[in-house]
């Protein structure tokens, strides 16, 4: 049975302002063929993500020069809720509205400073007017239209949680938190408004060789015909979905990334793995078309 995919490139994503590595930083998972076509695993740990942008480049050029196609997983949401590109006002109100907003407002220097903060603060004051839907960020980093306080999430804002982040409550968890929280322990708002520029410009490098799913592939069961054409797939993860055990002195977030290329590669050996791209059965042509065009999913949830 064929593979879809050769080698998997799972990414622990981080909105840290300064350079750092080790525990809550940015981890890189890498599991790939050896010369006996051996899967084997490598982990890097760039300290800011400038040179996580360069890794990617490096680690994504060698295995398209050996011809192999790879599954790309970044650990932080690809869309907004629904309406949240049409709140803004932008020309295309879908995720690539979305993608093309960050892009053109985030500065992030080589240094991890980054201007995170202030574009949420204009994102809500394009939206509302007011301090919301984002929130989030210490004292000193409060502005006229983002506070360090939870707002009130009015009827008339866009959802405050995804489909997808809705898919991963439950069974005594919390669950994927939402994108407007963008400060605080295990958010990935700032992840998201950082990280999105950054997939954005990978994606643009490789022009028809990359997809993003499910934007570009459409929500369902991949087959090998439907990434036939291409050489690497970007696809949204949630680490918390597997079951991660790290070995005698691994950082969890290592173990993490680690634990998601196994997951993806043990699935795709078995053939079960394009299945696992498809919606819920529960999911109907509206939620589908939603998914699709804003708010992408959680491969796995």
């Amino acid at each position: 049975m064929a593979r879809l995919f050769d080698a998997f490139v799972m990414v622990d994503w981080s909105a840290s302002s300064t350079p750092k590595t080790g525990r809550d930083s940015i981890w890189i998972g890498v599991n790939k063929r050896d010369a006996r076509f051996r899967p084997t695993f490598e982990a890097h740990n760039p300290a800011t993500r400038a040179a996580a942008l360069a890794t990617l480049r490096e680690v994504i050029g060698d295995l398209r020069r050996r011809g192999e196609r790879v599954l790309v997983g970044f650990d932080f949401p690809l869309g907004y809720p629904r309406g949240t590109a049409a709140k803004l006002g932008l020309k295309s109100a879908d995720w690539s509205g979305m993608w093309k907003f960050l892009a053109d407002n985030v500065v992030d220097k080589p240094t991890n400073l980054n201007n995170r903060f202030a574009v949420a603060n204009k994102a809500n004051r394009l939206m509302t007017d007011q301090a919301k839907p984002f929130w989030g960020c210490p004292a000193k980093d409060a502005q006229t239209w983002l506070q360090s306080t939870k707002p009130e999430h009015t009827a008339d804002l866009p959802p405050v949680l995804r489909a997808a982040e809705i898919a991963t409550q439950g069974k005594g968890k919390a669950g994927a938190k939402s994108v407007w929280q963008i400060f605080g322990n295990g958010t990935v708002g700032s992840q998201a408004i950082v990280g999105i520029p950054v997939v954005r410009t990978l994606k643009a490098e490789l022009g028809d060789k990359a997809l993003v799913w499910p934007f570009e592939t459409g929500w369902k069961t991949l087959k090998d015909a439907d990434v036939a054409d291409i050489e690497v797939l970007f696809a949204e993860i949630y680490p918390a979905l597997g079951d991660v055990r790290p070995e005698t002195g691994e950082i969890v977030d290592r173990a993490q990334v680690r634990a998601l290329c196994e997951h993806f590669l043990r699935l795709d050996e078995a053939g079960k793995l394009g299945e696992v791209f498809a919606p819920p059965k529960a999911a109907d042509e509206a939620e589908v078309t939603i998914v699709e065009t804003e708010e992408g999913w959680i491969l796995g949830a």
